[in-house]
């Protein structure tokens, strides 16, 4: 695992150079699942990156980039990639967008690091080690009762899956401190983790999106469970233990959860 986390810290930190030195004058180069749900050559390029220097390494590893897709390995590592999370703030400038590395071993996560690159924040964790943020060591902050909670969460890009996130956020917005969405799911769990916020959920993200982000949650104390929304995409929650039961029942009485798919993790 020492060995695997190494590799991914190495490898985003070139990512996140790359990305930072073409981050002028970027315009979009593709749409994805809707007109809204944007991609750039530079998301390209820093996946293009990031798999050859993962696999010029450990070539007999597989391989999952949210841009160009996977690649089967014999070794029982596979490597899952988000090249930047939080493209939309990449495009217009918004400093919240990171590169997101995980490796996955025989079918668990065991070393993730994501690296904000506006401002090269990186936050890492190996499984059973903890968490780090900056080389120091990172602890959730005690979960305080749901009204004083300030909770992050991301819309997806599906309009019909927004009107549900929407009206179900109306109903919960009362019941919490405040709710954050800024942007990018990686960065989101991170911020759970380092204790700047208190609990998180969205709907309709993807293995790249969370992959590193959940275990470096976990690895600083957090709770993580992946269900279904109530639009029927994969909801990921995540919150410090001893507030996570009173989240997940706000989300269910908010009509944005339809059950449970099972636990992420530890």
């Amino acid at each position: 695992m020492s060995a695997l986390l190494d590799l991914a810290r190495r490898v985003a930190s070139e990512a996140a150079d790359f990305v930072a030195a073409n981050s002028q004058g970027v315009d979009v180069a593709a749409t994805k699942t809707s007109p809204v749900d944007v991609v750039t050559e530079v998301d390209r390029a820093s996946e293009r990156l990031i798999r050859e220097r993962i696999l010029a390494e450990r070539p007999e590893d597989g391989f999952l980039g949210e841009e160009d897709g996977g690649v089967a390995g014999t070794s029982g590592v596979r490597w899952i990639v988000d090249p930047i999370d939080g493209t939309v703030n990449f495009l217009y400038g918004l400093p919240e967008y990171a590169i997101s590395i995980a490796a996955e071993q025989d079918g668990r996560v065991v070393a993730g690091a994501v690296v904000n690159v506006a401002t090269r924040v990186e936050w890492s964790a190996a499984l059973g080690e903890g968490a780090q943020r900056d080389g120091i060591g990172l602890r959730v902050r005690p979960a305080p009762p749901l009204a004083e909670s300030l909770v992050l969460t991301g819309f997806n890009y599906d309009s019909d899956v927004r009107r549900v996130q929407a009206a179900g956020l109306a109903t919960l917005l009362p019941r919490v401190r405040d709710i954050r969405r800024f942007g990018s799911c990686a960065l989101d769990l991170c911020h759970i983790a380092e204790g700047t916020a208190d609990g998180y959920y969205e709907e309709g993200i993807a293995e790249w999106d969370h992959a590193a982000g959940a275990l470096i949650a976990r690895e600083a104390g957090a709770q993580t469970e992946l269900t279904t929304g109530r639009a029927g995409r994969q909801m990921l929650i995540c919150a410090p233990p001893e507030g996570f039961a009173a989240l997940r029942s706000a989300l269910v009485d908010s009509g944005l959860l339809a059950g449970s798919s099972g636990s992420l993790g530890e």
